[in-house]
């Protein structure tokens, strides 16, 4: 019997700034049975231009993308921000297109963030893994807001030998990046990303784990600013036996974030 072919949707953080992120999800997904393969064309998610009202050329980055993944049975991406993206805008795009539209509705349809893909497709995901540390989890906005992802990683880190799992106060509060907020309005994003990383300082962890890119760029920023020993992985890497690389914001990728 062949295996479901899922095509992995990288996405931009994660190529730029971590490419061992991909390289975990790909190990988690053919551990548990799946065929997987990154079309090469791939580019942004269109969240970008959507947020900044730029309809049509979202639309357009919609278009290459559905036409892109159209032969896949799931595509899958380590990222609750891309994925929501996928799921719920990218229908909302065509609503006066209802060719493409429905296009969209059956890509939505096949669309999975990594963690809700292990939790809910894989029959008890196959997750081999040793990691010794204390560590806390921050939910980020889109995952658990848009996707409804909060008790998956959670489920999936009771797998893993020797973590310790401490919860931290506000787990669920926004870390300040929201995408353009960081930038538009930079002084509450600080301020908000401080609050976080007293939290995660707070719970003890040795370690902080997230599933977006974006969350775990902020903080291990402030973290590295307040010159904290809290090291900081995408919950894939920790899934996946790969964290024998430099944390978030120590390698010579991200050094400068």
């Amino acid at each position: 019997m062949t295996s479901p072919r899922i095509g992995l949707f990288v996405t931009c953080l994660v190529d730029l700034f971590r490419p061992n992120v991909a390289f975990a999800t790909i190990k988690l997904l053919e551990k548990n049975g799946f065929q997987v393969e990154v079309p090469m064309e791939q580019t942004c998610c269109g969240q970008v231009t959507y947020n900044s009202g730029d309809l049509v050329n979202s639309r357009a980055i919609a278009k290459q993308v559905i036409n892109l993944f159209t032969e896949f049975d799931y595509i899958v991406a380590p990222s609750g921000s891309c994925t929501s993206m996928f799921k719920q805008h990218y229908p909302e795009l065509f609503s006066d297109e209802p060719e493409w539209q429905a296009k969209a509705q059956d890509f939505a349809g096949r669309c999975y963030e990594l963690l809700s893909f292990l939790s809910e497709i894989c029959d008890k995901a196959k997750v081999e893994a040793h990691f010794a540390q204390t560590v806390t989890y921050h939910d980020s906005c889109a995952g658990l807001r848009k996707l409804g992802i909060q008790t998956q990683p959670r489920q999936l880190l009771d797998n893993v030998e020797g973590l310790k799992l401490t919860e931290m106060v506000d787990a669920n509060v926004c870390c300040g990046f929201g995408g353009a907020f960081c930038v538009k309005f930079p002084e509450i994003s600080s301020r908000i990303v401080s609050d976080k990383v007293s939290n995660i300082k707070a719970t003890g962890a040795e370690v902080l784990l997230a599933g977006d890119m974006g969350c775990l760029l902020n903080i291990a920023r402030c973290l590295k600013r307040l010159k904290s020993p809290v090291k900081v992985y995408h919950i894939s890497e920790v899934l996946a036996d790969m964290t024998n690389v430099p944390a978030i914001g120590e390698g010579k990728i991200d050094n400068n974030i």
